[in-house]
């Protein structure tokens, strides 16, 4: 009698043990169906030459434009004063044997301290034309990465690289090159923010 009941427990305690089982596969299915499905973002990149897009942005040409033809004009003076001295410079020797010893030491002296006061003034002007247009370009530049940064936020980009002279990236498949699409998006800014008087002379 003691048998058949050790063994009817026996039974029993496997049974419970089998519905615990099952009750627990059930629950870890159930909460696996709960749990949200992870969402795969899509990495978007790109990348964009800066050296191509610093050559045919148009307002990086107007502004290489627009110092090249300041450089100039404020050269042209300078220039003249150049072409006086090395035609005083030029003529010195012949006018040292006339004058005598004295006058060929006075007028070196000077020519000397005006060729050095040229250098300087050469200098000046350099320095004067590179610090203006320095200026400009790094708001240039800063502006670009604004609008790059903007863009691909605005067109879904995870990144957007950067490549050409100082560059990190060392290869890139041709599909990602965003440069044309960047230099057209910014030269249509660049044109539409433009004075109407410059805009008609565009036209012409």
């Amino acid at each position: 009698m003691k048998s058949k009941i050790h063994e009817y427990q026996k039974r029993n305690i496997k049974n419970m043990s089998k519905k615990a089982l099952v009750i627990i596969a059930l629950s870890i299915t159930i909460l696996s169906c709960n749990k949200p499905a992870t969402v795969v973002k899509e990495v978007k990149t790109a990348y964009v030459d800066t050296s191509v897009l610093m050559k045919e942005y148009t307002e990086a040409k107007d502004l290489e434009a627009k110092y090249k033809a300041k450089s100039e004009e404020k050269g042209r003076q300078l220039d003249a004063e150049i072409a006086r001295f090395k035609q005083e410079a030029a003529g010195f020797q012949a006018q040292a044997q006339a004058n005598g010893q004295a006058w060929a030491q006075q007028k070196g002296a000077e020519l000397q301290k005006r060729e050095q006061q040229l250098s300087y003034a050469q200098q000046a002007l350099s320095q004067e034309l590179q610090q203006e247009s320095g200026k400009e370009m790094d708001s240039l530049v800063s502006g670009v990465k604004k609008f790059i940064k903007t863009y691909g936020k605005e067109n879904g980009y995870t990144y957007i690289y950067g490549t050409g002279d100082a560059a990190s990236i060392l290869y890139a498949e041709d599909k990602y090159d965003i440069t044309k699409l960047i230099i057209k998006a910014l030269n249509d800014k660049y044109k539409a923010a433009a004075p109407k008087d410059e805009k008609a002379v565009a036209k012409k």
